[in-house]
């Protein structure tokens, strides 16, 4: 499967990567970006609300007395499509954000080479 993919970043979670054959000369790509048995195929523009939507999450912070709150699916994860929420815990949160947050610094950083190899 590896030569069938571009892949962006990993981490014990997940993985987010561009299949080769999906990839357009001039329009930005959808990534698949695939953690928890799901897959996502996202635009750039929804994995940053994305990232938006887990900070959001992240600032709720869980009832610190709760014994299982890193093991707890209390947690309701709004996805970059309004008809999917995810039930996570604190520990999948961690995972997803550092699953998201690598794929954008990945995409930003190949973005800006790329427009410094131009001029």
């Amino acid at each position: 499967m590896d030569q069938d993919i571009n892949k962006i970043y990993h981490n014990a979670f997940g993985v987010s990567f561009i299949w080769k054959e999906n990839m357009p000369k001039k329009q930005s790509p959808k990534i698949q970006i695939i953690f928890r048995d799901m897959g996502f195929y996202l635009t750039y523009r929804e994995i940053v609300q994305f990232q938006k939507q887990i900070r959001f999450v992240q600032s709720e912070n869980p009832c610190a007395c709760c014994k299982n709150k890193d093991r707890s699916r209390s947690m309701l994860l709004k996805t970059p499509f309004s008809q999917v929420d995810l039930a996570i815990n604190a520990l999948e949160l961690r995972d997803i954000n550092d699953l998201i947050t690598g794929t954008l610094f990945h995409l930003e950083l190949d973005s800006y080479v790329n427009e410094i190899c131009k001029n």
